[in-house]
């Protein structure tokens, strides 16, 4: 730790970094589960790319760019609605604000799967959005309740293993529903359905995890003195913005996907198989980080591996610009690229989390607004920017690649590549 947060954290001493790491369930359960909530939101997200075109032809979407605020307007209500989690979860408790929010998961996704116009559609996902925003909340603030440093970004990262179950299998669901014959609807219905055996298996096995001794009120004036704390920790911000900007550039892939697979290669019928592929190597990257993090250090890792996402993108965004685009190199390079994307955010939350042990609600919340919605907007523009090519693309995940390894060079005042 550098000395100046040796400092920090002997002027603030309740940003604890003492952890007793150990699960309340089984471990093998606990991160199952913990895995499971979080894919919610992939699920909520993924299982709808297939089904675009069908949703803009139903509700009359004439502009066929238009069809991503789908995807965006679950993000804009996913990053909104973290900044309430935070608070709620530190003052009653994880076990009945996580509960809420995944019965309310279940809600709207049948609310829209019964809308009957674009604009209904939208607002049940970013309800949708809002409610699965306490499962990301609250599991990142629960696992560091029981995990503390390399060891949460140990567990973070064999639950994101598992996580990465929904963007592979996600996008098949939803093909498979369309090409039995079903409609659009019958996916968020699906989705439902899961979310309800989810919650559940949590009521019936999650202990709470926040003790009672560390319970937070909810005066206006506690709330934004903790988020001061976030905000004044150097790491906790440089690596939420670093965090945001490459979201950016995933928000904008999975909201261009269909449309790059559709009309740049003209085979929209290996849209799940790509996604699948490329999606796998982010698990692949994930489970690397787990085995070697706790040897090497989540600096060392994730300062390698943004940069051989940078290398990366810039070699596909020339591919792209020089006219060399086939299938084969955008799957492959982008493959490459959420590998490196996989090992370099398993580690972000754990380092901009470090020390924000008993304000972990609170910062958890804070961060995950920053990085969703800076990460919507930023993908949302990179999205919009399709033009019949993968350069806007690939020119945006290079951009913010470099941006957010500058964010993290301010951060750790240059000392990059060390040991945690």
């Amino acid at each position: 730790m550098p000395l100046s947060a040796m400092g920090n954290a002997m002027a603030e001493p309740h940003l604890s970094t003492d952890s007793a790491n150990r699960a309340p369930l089984r471990f093998g359960e606990f991160v199952t589960l913990i895995a499971s909530m979080m894919a919610l939101t992939a699920l909520g997200i993924d299982s709808m790319l297939p089904a675009l075109p069908a949703i803009g032809e139903s509700l009359d979407v004439v502009e066929p760019n238009h069809r991503q605020f789908v995807i965006t307007a679950f993000l804009l209500g996913f990053a909104f609605a973290q900044l309430i989690y935070g608070p709620l979860s530190d003052r009653f408790g994880r076990r009945p604000v996580l509960v809420i929010a995944l019965v309310s998961y279940v809600l709207t996704s049948a609310l829209a799967a019964i809308s009957g116009s674009f604009e209904l559609l939208l607002v049940a996902r970013a309800a949708m959005g809002a409610s699965a925003a306490g499962a990301r909340v609250v599991t990142v603030a629960l696992v560091r309740d029981c995990f503390a440093g390399r060891a949460m970004a140990r567990v973070m990262s064999l639950a994101f293993i598992v996580f990465m179950a929904a963007p592979i299998f996600a996008p098949a669901f939803g093909q498979a529903v369309l090409g039995a014959g079903g409609s659009w609807r019958m996916i968020f219905w699906g989705v439902a359905g899961v979310a309800a055996l989810v919650v559940l298996w949590f009521w019936l096995r999650m202990p709470e995890t926040l003790d009672s001794a560390n319970r937070q009120s909810l005066r206006p004036a506690r709330i934004v003195a903790d988020y001061g704390l976030v905000l004044r920790d150097r790491c906790a911000v440089g690596y939420t913005v670093a965090a945001a900007l490459l979201s950016g550039g995933l928000f904008g892939f999975i909201g261009s996907v269909q449309q790059i697979m559709a009309d740049v290669f003209g085979r929209p019928e290996l849209l799940t198989v790509v996604f699948a592929t490329v999606a796998s190597t982010m698990a692949v990257g994930s489970f690397l980080n787990s085995r070697i993090v706790m040897k090497i250090g989540t600096r060392r890792i994730s300062h390698s591996a943004l940069s051989a996402l940078i290398l990366f993108a810039a070699i596909h965004l020339v591919v792209a610009f020089g006219g060399y685009e086939n299938l084969w190199t955008f799957a492959i390079l982008q493959a490459l690229m959420m590998a490196s994307f996989g090992l370099a955010t398993s580690n972000f939350s754990a380092m901009a989390m470090e020390r924000m042990g008993e304000i972990a609600g609170t910062a958890s919340s804070l961060q995950g607004f920053v990085t969703t919605l800076g990460g919507a907007l930023i993908g949302a523009q990179i999205g919009q920017s399709f033009n019949g090519t993968t350069v806007p693309l690939y020119a945006g995940f290079l951009g913010m690649g470099v941006l957010a390894f500058a964010a993290i060079a301010v951060a750790e005042r240059g000392r990059l590549f060390r040991p945690s």
